[in-house]
């Protein structure tokens, strides 16, 4: 079942940096190239064969967190120009403004295809400042999702019938979901055309949250095109997203809409809150209808 949460309770805490998330975005500078990471794109993010765009924004977010002055990302706009594959990449990174609050940079990553050409899979604009100096002061009118209690949400693997999306998702082994049920009548034959997403979310090794797990998050639940009684792949297009404040420790409440499918395409807008009641995140995403 696509999006299999891997365990039914509440994860119990890893140690960052011994995560799998934190060894599978790991990058590592190139000796005398500064500026250039080596990394090796992990098997165990991908949906068919193709990787998880959240997993690549945070491998490549993380690769700018290193090359620039400031540690923590702001706002990251990512186009993706042909699909990722497991194995060694390339991530290219360039500062193109350094003030005294953000820093702005810009990353490309690239693979090889099977003639040995470099193929550039993905480019990053991206605004890094430091969320431990940002003011206390709030004022939203927005609200965290009703969810129901984490125990009233549905793991995937509590789900009858196939997958909305054929063959195998190994990210779903390393999230857990707890989608609300009002958002998973997909799953039962009978979609609510609404195009709403909401869940609890983590990973499936207990690490806590922290703004590059964040990336991950806004791309990770099940697609709303679900929801719109359409079946199948739906790659994005770009993606842009706001880190807003460092999460608290614990659960992630998540919720997706679309508002507008037209000519092929959907827009996909999420907000992530943490467990203290905070707006962490938000995107928005364009990314093509599938078929079905």
């Amino acid at each position: 079942m696509l999006y299999r949460a891997a365990m039914s309770e509440a994860p119990t805490k890893a140690t960052i940096g011994t995560s799998e998330f934190d060894r599978d975005t790991a990058v590592t500078e190139r000796p005398g190239h500064p500026g250039v990471y080596d990394a090796e794109l992990s098997a165990g993010w991908t949906i068919i064969s193709a990787i998880n765009g959240g997993y690549l924004l945070a491998l490549v977010g993380r690769a700018l967190a290193h090359a620039l002055p400031h540690p923590d990302p702001f706002s990251l706009s990512a186009h993706y120009l042909t699909p990722s594959r497991p194995g060694p990449a390339v991530v290219r990174t360039a500062p193109v403004r350094t003030g005294r609050t953000l820093s702005t940079g810009q990353a490309s990553l690239f693979q090889y295809d099977d003639r040995g050409h470099e193929v550039e899979r993905l480019r990053v604009l991206a605004s890094y400042g430091d969320l431990d100096a940002l003011a206390d002061d709030v004022r939203t009118t927005a609200q965290p999702p009703a969810l129901p209690p984490y125990d009233r949400c549905f793991g995937p693997q509590d789900m009858p019938g196939e997958s909305p999306v054929p063959g195998s998702s190994a990210i779903t082994e390393r999230l857990t979901l707890r989608l609300d049920p009002a958002t998973l009548g997909w799953a039962l034959g009978a979609p609510s055309g609404k195009g709403e997403m909401r869940s609890w979310f983590g990973l499936a090794d207990g690490r806590d949250p922290d703004p590059l797990s964040l990336l991950l998050a806004v791309d990770a639940l099940p697609p709303t095109a679900f929801e719109l009684g359409l079946t199948g792949w739906v790659p994005t297009v770009e993606l842009t997203a706001h880190i807003r404040c460092r999460p608290a420790p614990g659960p992630l409440r998540v919720s997706v809409t679309t508002r507008n499918l037209a000519g092929g395409f959907l827009e996909e807008d999420a907000e992530v809150w943490d467990d203290a009641g905070r707006l962490v995140a938000q995107s928005r995403q364009l990314a093509r209808a599938p078929l079905g």
